[in-house]
């Protein structure tokens, strides 16, 4: 095999594959990554048995051929490497990889790539497109509340399903860590009906979020019971889904509680955020107490002292004092782009939705905490 490309390709496309790689690999062909140069492509492929992902990139090719070689030190030595240059990947024998570039020379010990697994796709029946932005929304209003208690593995993901809201199909992603529960939803698309309900885990998210933010075309979706696979302009990323059964979210979603207040979501994120100085590393907790067309948020704490602030807001029931933590209440207002939130609460115990005013397409649920 003997190729060359252009330093800020091999780049490119090696940053999307080697951080499926795991750093620690009980497997040595895990470590690598597979190279493919054929037909003036570079082919590059890491999985780390439950995610895969393939790209290739323009290259001259010279004598076609394939190798592995180690994934972060390749991805180390061509990310040092001056910009502008040109890579030379060359493989004498089927035990090492030479590069070189410039005054550069590296060899690099490889393994055979017939070791090298091959996740099977097996049958995808589903498939259906999502534009870049419409995934990317389902993706970054709801990825910040996934568990990451491994005991509760099937919360360890992003529930993407067919749903219905007011007689409309839609297309419905949900996660939750048992403290707070974030649903977002868009007309579903043609496709996708019948779909069965999959479970996307937490490092197939992170990893699909790098790859959406580099195209703007529409993203090609398939999935079985068991797996799922996104289809970009040069990359296909494959992943096993989590077996298991996500909750009856919808439980969860208070139906009947009548205090409804509106607050302009900057002002109450900046005032959360200063009050929150004072609460405790622990509970980060933040008092909210409404009363006619005032909010007070307030934090103590025994080392750091008090802290409040004041703000003018839309409320026209009974008074209400209500306790949450402060880094769960950021999380959900940076996930709303207009000016307003509102907050429908119940009483100090119970679950408070939080939503955009004017945009029906998004909820997150928050459970209050003592204070």
């Amino acid at each position: 095999m003997k190729l060359t490309i252009e330093r800020a390709a091999l780049l490119k496309s090696l940053g999307h594959v080697q951080s499926v790689v795991e750093r620690r690999n009980t497997i040595p062909i895990l470590s690598n990554v597979k190279v493919t140069a054929r037909d003036g492509r570079l082919s590059l492929n890491a999985t780390d048995m439950d995610l895969d992902i393939a790209e290739s990139v323009a290259a001259e090719v010279a004598t076609p051929g394939e190798t592995t070689a180690p994934a972060h030190t390749l991805y180390e030595i061509v990310r040092k490497l001056p910009e502008g240059s040109q890579v030379e990947l060359e493989t004498a024998d089927g035990d090492s990889l030479t590069l070189r570039s410039g005054r550069s020379r590296f060899t690099l010990s490889c393994l055979p790539t017939e070791d090298f697994p091959v996740m099977a796709g097996g049958d995808l029946p589903q498939e259906f497109k999502l534009p870049a932005a419409e995934l990317r929304g389902l993706v970054d209003r709801t990825r910040f509340a996934i568990s990451t208690e491994e005991t509760r593995y099937y919360l360890n993901g992003i529930y993407l399903h067919a749903s219905q809201r007011d007689g409309v199909d839609v297309l419905r992603a949900v996660a939750t860590d048992g403290h707070r529960l974030a649903s977002v939803e868009m007309p579903l698309p043609e496709g996708a009906t019948g779909m069965p309900g999959v479970i996307v885990p937490r490092k197939t998210v992170a990893e699909l979020r790098k790859l959406i933010d580099e195209t703007g075309e529409d993203i090609a979706i398939a999935l079985s019971e068991t797996k799922i696979r996104f289809s970009f302009d040069d990359a296909v990323l494959t992943s096993k889904l989590i077996d298991g059964t996500f909750p009856d979210y919808e439980r969860v979603i208070p139906s009947d509680n009548n205090k409804i207040m509106e607050v302009d979501c900057k002002q109450f994120a900046e005032a959360v955020d200063r009050v929150s100085a004072i609460s405790t590393e622990k509970s980060r907790a933040v008092k909210l107490a409404v009363g006619g067309g005032h909010l007070v948020l307030s934090a103590n704490s025994p080392d750091n002292g008090t802290a409040s602030e004041e703000l003018e807001v839309a409320y026209a029931a009974d008074a209400i004092e209500i306790g949450f933590n402060s880094r769960y209440l950021l999380d959900i207002t940076q996930q709303i782009e207009g000016d307003a939130a509102q907050f429908v609460m119940s009483d100090s115990a119970s679950p408070t939705i939080v939503r955009e005013v004017g945009d029906a397409s998004a909820l997150y649920v928050l459970m209050p905490m003592r204070v």
